[in-house]
């Protein structure tokens, strides 16, 4: 392997000349400057880009930890960061954390002097303060966390203002049985968007049934087996209002197994519009989050910090959503023995 060394004997000139050369400074001759890149391309000198990190003190490379890296809305997610980051001349370092906080430790640290800075979403309670053992001034980007300290650069959603839109648009639609398919317990986004949901039923002066609360895991299979109790109830709800589009495409398979029409019988909304969700039949009612927009704005704010060094200035910020009305929701119930629409 061509070292600079090999370059600076074969150009007969010092090997911080050659360095030189490489980040174009200003102190070397345009004619030594021609020389030295001739002599590099005649050898075939690549420079070494570990030992260039060192000498500039960047990477130009940014890690990314997410909560898992299988399904829609983590795929668009990071297509947004990875098309921001290459405009920029970054690649990027991917790893998933599951929400565990050992794991979550364990890939920070093995990311440490090998990026420039993280975006990093972990929606359990108080997974995120691993960051806090980073170097100070380490740029950070949290999305969807549970974090209020301008310590860190934050990102969220409007969680639970999206769920209250969409069971309020329910409720106008005529609906009172309106029940919800929740995410995870331990999960931020899901706690806000329960919230949300909560709180549309009590400002529409709908109660509460006991029951129309259901657990999934933000899956489809999840989604799926919420759905079929909720069916099975003696008092079965008109609509059905997913915490995540994953659930409500698995609720949506399990009503037509269960031969429910939708949204004749039943009216179906989810949270995020994924890509699948305007391909569904029906077309899914959702909360559009533009997803890779999410992971565009994260990028742009994490290397602003990269650039900018002590002159940027951390904030928390709220990604609006926006109600996007299809056929999965219909208008207001059919009476009982009316033909479907």
């Amino acid at each position: 392997m061509v070292t600079i060394r090999d370059v600076a004997r074969a150009a007969r000139v010092s090997v911080a000349t050659v360095s030189r050369v490489q980040h174009n400074s200003s102190l070397v001759t345009d004619t030594t400057g021609r020389r030295v890149r001739t002599v590099a391309r005649r050898l075939g000198y690549s420079p070494h880009a570990a030992a260039q990190s060192l000498s500039s003190r960047r990477t130009s490379s940014i890690g990314v930890l997410l909560p898992d890296l299988y399904g829609e809305f983590y795929a668009e997610l990071l297509r947004g960061i990875d098309q921001t980051a290459q405009r920029r001349g970054y690649h990027l370092l991917v790893a998933s954390s599951h929400n565990d906080k050992a794991t979550i430790e364990a890939a920070l640290q093995a990311m440490r002097g090998r990026v420039d800075g993280l975006v990093v979403m972990s929606p359990a309670p108080g997974a995120h303060l691993a960051v806090r053992d980073l170097p100070q001034r380490f740029p950070v980007v949290l999305l969807a966390c549970d974090a209020s300290s301008r310590a860190f650069d934050s990102i969220v959603m409007a969680n639970r203002d999206g769920a209250y839109a969409m069971v309020r648009h329910l409720a106008a639609l005529g609906h009172s049985r309106i029940a919800m398919i929740t995410g995870p317990a331990r999960n931020f986004d899901a706690s806000e968007r329960l919230r949300g949901y909560r709180a549309a039923l009590h400002d529409a002066r709908l109660r509460p049934i006991r029951g129309l609360e259901a657990p999934g895991d933000f899956t489809q299979a999840s989604g799926f087996e919420a759905c079929r109790k909720l069916m099975a109830r003696r008092a079965t709800p008109t609509a059905i209002f997913a915490a995540n589009d994953a659930m409500a495409i698995g609720a949506l398979s399990a009503l037509a197994e269960g031969g429910v029409r939708v949204p004749a019988d039943v009216a179906v909304g989810g949270f995020d519009d994924v890509p699948m969700a305007r391909y569904m039949h029906p077309p899914l009612s959702t909360m559009r989050v533009n997803i890779s927009a999410l992971g565009e704005r994260a990028t742009q704010r994490l290397l602003d910090a990269v650039g900018n060094g002590r002159k940027h200035r951390n904030r928390r910020e709220t990604l609006p959503v926006t109600l996007v009305v299809r056929e999965s929701c219909g208008g207001r119930p059919q009476p009982a023995g009316s033909s479907p629409r």
